[in-house]
């Protein structure tokens, strides 16, 4: 068996009335194995499906017992979702012999989920000696037997800190605005031609994104194929249209429209988000460089 030698596996098990008679026949499979069982029975597919998840989140980090899960209802997938709710508990619902050896490897799975109704015995005890004896991270049919390269291998062990991490914060508390939700939690990325910058990108074309600029950031002279709409949700910045020579002041739930081709040059009086909405596709053509922007901005009154 693939256990720890330092700690002893068992395994928990229960049903829905759909997945009852295969989950029996796993049970006394188990038993033929001499590991250690314990039976919930049977119980409704989201009732039992979190019993399982509790416990084995329960023992997640036991220094000395290795506590592993076994669900089963009418497709396997409803006791998977219900399971999946408790941290630290990773539920894969294998129709294969091959699905737990994948999602021993790749995913570190400590709880397999059956379909009760339309898998054979046979293959289900094939899937679940599977489930027992492949470590994570060993050659498997995803990666067409072969020993995975080092990187991924880095990769599958480095997640294992993300995935314990997963539902232990609550999510980012909502607000009023439904063009702040929009960013929250997102990842932004610089803008390089724009220090102080950065964005992400919510459509690609035509274009919509949520930017950020730090206070005193400056958005050099520049023009857009197309024309684009900004919605102030933080902060305070200038626009000036060098194009028809005209000056804004925007602060937050203030709106402005740049038509395509004008030149435009831009000052961040404090940490500002907007929403941008371009008529097409994502792009800037400098016309100035940053220096020049700065020099000709200390003239400003």
């Amino acid at each position: 068996m693939s256990q720890n030698c330092h700690r002893r596996l068992k395994i928990v098990a229960g049903a829905d009335p759909f997945g009852c008679a295969l989950k029996d026949t796993l049970v006394s499979h188990l038993q033929s194995l001499d590991i250690d069982v314990e039976d919930l029975g049977t119980d409704n597919y989201y009732s039992v499906g979190e019993k399982i998840g509790r416990i084995v989140s329960c023992a997640a980090n036991s220094p000395e017992t290795e506590v592993r899960g076994l669900v089963a209802c009418g497709t396997g997938v409803g006791v998977s979702i219900f399971a999946n709710k408790l941290p630290c508990v990773y539920t894969a619902t294998c129709l294969t012999p091959s699905d737990a050896i994948n999602a021993r490897s790749i995913n570190n799975c400590n709880v397999i989920a059956f379909a009760g109704t339309s898998t054979s015995p046979d293959s289900a005890i094939e899937t679940l000696n599977n489930f027992l004896n492949t470590p994570f991270r060993s050659p498997c049919p995803a990666s067409n037997s072969e020993p995975w390269p080092e990187n991924i291998q880095t990769f599958l062990a480095d997640s294992l800190t993300v995935m314990s991490k997963i539902g232990t914060h609550p999510p980012p508390a909502l607000t009023s605005c439904s063009i702040c939700n929009i960013a929250a939690g997102r990842d932004f990325s610089p803008i390089e031609i724009m220090p102080g910058g950065s964005m992400k990108i919510v459509r690609d074309t035509p274009t919509s994104a949520i930017v950020r600029f730090t206070a005193g950031s400056i958005e050099p002279a520049h023009h857009h194929t197309h024309g684009h709409d900004v919605v102030v949700m933080k902060g305070r910045k200038t626009v000036w249209n060098l194009t028809k020579g005209e000056r804004f002041e925007l602060g937050v739930g203030d709106y402005l429209y740049v038509p395509a081709e004008d030149v435009h040059r831009v000052r961040y009086v404090e940490d500002t988000e907007f929403f941008i909405r371009l008529d097409g596709g994502w792009d800037v053509m400098l016309d100035e460089d940053l220096d020049t922007a700065i020099s000709d901005l200390e003239q400003e009154p």
